[in-house]
C-alpha cells in the first residue's frame, strides 16, 4: 500500500508514539504551530485546530486532542488537561477527587485529520476507561502516572511502551485513523 504523506502537528513524545502505534500506513512529518485551542468539547477543539492548522499550511494535516475525563466530576477537566497538570501537577489532579467516592475516568483521544485548505476534517476517536490513582511510575509524560486502565493493575506510565501503545486511548484513534487511510487509498 501507497503511503500518504501528512503533516502531524505536536509534541516529539506523541509523535513517537504515533509512529510506533501507525507504522507506515501514513508517512508523518511534524510542525509545532502556535495556534490558539478554542474552548469547547474534545471533538469541537480538534475539528476548529485541524481546519485552522490546514488552511495555514496549505496541505493536508494530522491534530489531536486528548482530553483526561473525571466522572464525578462531569467530565472535568476534559480537553483542559493540560492546563490542569501545568498548575496542579500530578497530586493536584488526584486530589481533585479527594472529597469523591468515584475515581472513575476515562482517557479520550481524538485525532482530526483534513485532506487541506477548505476540507472539514474527519475525527477519530479512542477511549479507554480506567480510574485516578496516586501518581506511579515516571513522571515525563504528561498525566499517565495517575491514569490506571481498566483490568490492569499498571498506570500507563508504569506499562511498557509495547503494552501501553496496544491498549491506550490513542492506539484506538489511531487504528480508526489508519483504517481510514488503508480504504481510502
Amino acid at each position: 500500500m501507497a503511503s500518504t504523506k501528512i503533516q502531524k502537528l505536536g509534541n516529539d513524545k506523541k509523535l513517537a508514539e504515533v509512529r510506533a502505534i501507525i507504522g507506515s500506513a501514513v508517512e508523518l512529518t511534524s510542525q509545532k504551530l502556535d495556534l490558539t485551542e478554542i474552548q469547547g468539547t474534545t471533538q469541537e477543539v480538534s475539528s476548529d485546530k485541524c481546519r485552522r492548522a490546514a488552511e495555514l499550511l496549505g496541505i493536508p494535516v494530522i491534530t489531536e486532542d486528548t482530553s483526561l475525563c473525571f466522572n464525578a466530576m462531569g467530565g472535568l477537566p476534559g480537553p483542559y488537561i493540560k492546563w490542569f497538570l501545568d498548575k496542579l501537577g500530578h497530586d493536584g489532579l488526584n486530589n481533585m477527587l479527594a472529597g469523591f467516592n468515584d475515581k472513575s475516568a476515562y482517557a479520550l483521544c481524538t485525532f482530526a485529520y483534513s485532506a487541506g485548505p477548505g476540507t472539514e476534517p474527519i475525527l477519530f476517536e479512542g477511549r479507554t476507561d480506567g480510574k485516578i490513582v496516586p501518581p506511579r511510575g515516571p513522571k515525563d509524560f504528561g498525566w499517565d502516572p495517575i491514569f490506571q486502565p481498566d483490568g490492569f493493575e499498571q498506570t500507563y506510565a508504569e506499562m511498557s511502551k509495547t503494552v501501553k501503545n496496544s491498549i491506550s486511548h490513542r492506539y484506538k484513534a489511531l487504528e480508526k485513523l489508519k483504517s481510514h487511510f488503508i480504504n481510502t487509498n
